[in-house]
């Protein structure tokens, strides 16, 4: 009788490596629609298909690409996204998804199935695969998450210095992180009420820093960022799907229970050496590496970085990069 082949093994065995294109023009994505017999039949999807045995991710989503959509890539253009792993019961798939807007040639169904050209706002959860609600969230996510700084809870000061840094930076999605006000409900309002007023004014939008219920007092928020001792109290999702639900992470545990409760994003770190802390030793570009390519959503690196770690960031899957210093100067 031959040995025994682990569980966890079989389970390997049967994920399918899937590449995934977003093909971006003029602002829009790519997006086809799955043929009715297919898995998942009927709903809409990214163009790709699975990586053969021997191929890149690169190569395959240029083959792929050219026979469903007629479109040409270049391997050089693509870049990395998000990577999924997602189990449907009856079948696993590891999403190895990339980007480009460098196709070529016109766009159509190849294989008769429609395609349409929509912008990443349009894009809803329910018309897709569940394993592509993180995808979605990646694309509709800017590459930088600014974090006031500490001092933005210092009356008239601190929201001059918020005005400023809006004017000078225009950060797409701001978390009012504001630690002396913690637990002092009444003034971190206080301040998220004319801090969604600059923000506003500015084209921005505003995360609150906190408990869900912040969300009661300021709908017209983007969403609330929970620091992992407040998310870790959550079994689901504590805010409605309108709202954006951020988690700040440190492990594989805390990534995995963000994922768990339908965070659309998370931050990790601290990646780098950072003054706020001195005497925690840094994650460092390979274990965040290992980190992000386990998790389920997006996730942005926090801690000592700038600009110009972008690059790296994103080669290592994250969505981007967090912070306050690249932009609160």
């Amino acid at each position: 009788m031959p040995d025994e082949v682990p569980e966890r093994a079989l389970s390997v065995l049967r994920e399918v490596h899937v590449a995934v294109g977003v093909i971006i023009r003029d602002g829009r994505v790519l997006i086809a629609r799955r043929p009715e017999h297919a898995h998942q039949g009927g709903l809409l999807e990214f163009p790709g298909g699975k990586v053969e045995p021997g191929e890149t991710v690169q190569q395959a989503l240029v083959r792929e690409i050219a026979e469903e959509t007629g479109l040409k890539l270049i391997e050089s253009a693509l870049q990395p996204v998000i990577g999924i792993r997602h189990d449907y019961g009856d079948k696993r798939v590891f999403l190895d998804v990339w980007s480009t807007d460098a196709a070529s040639g016109g766009a159509h169904g190849r294989e008769g199935q429609p395609i349409q050209w929509l912008l990443p706002q349009d894009l809803r959860d329910a018309d897709f695969p569940a394993a592509n609600r993180p995808i979605i969230r990646a694309l509709q996510l800017p590459s930088q998450l600014a974090l006031t700084g500490s001092d933005v809870a210092e009356g008239e000061s601190g929201l001059k210095r918020l005005k400023t840094a809006l004017q000078v930076s225009q950060p797409p999605l701001i978390v009012l992180r504001a630690p002396a006000l913690t637990e002092q409900a009444i003034a971190y309002n206080r301040l998220a009420q004319s801090a969604l007023a600059l923000c506003q004014s500015n084209g921005s939008e505003l995360m609150l820093h906190g408990v869900p219920e912040l969300m009661d007092c300021h709908p017209q928020a983007a969403g609330v960022h929970l620091p992992w001792r407040h998310a870790r109290q959550c079994q689901q999702r504590p805010v409605v799907e309108c709202f954006r639900l951020g988690v700040s992470c440190h492990n594989a545990e805390q990534l995995a229970h963000a994922a768990a409760i339908g965070a659309d994003y998370a931050t990790l770190g601290h990646v780098l050496d950072t003054p706020s802390h001195p005497d925690e030793a840094p994650l460092g570009w390979c274990a965040f590496s290992q980190l992000v390519s386990a998790a389920r959503l997006p996730v942005y690196g926090i801690g000592g970085l700038s600009p110009a770690d972008l690059p790296q960031a994103r080669q290592c899957g994250a969505q981007g990069i967090a912070g306050i210093g690249f932009w609160w100067a």
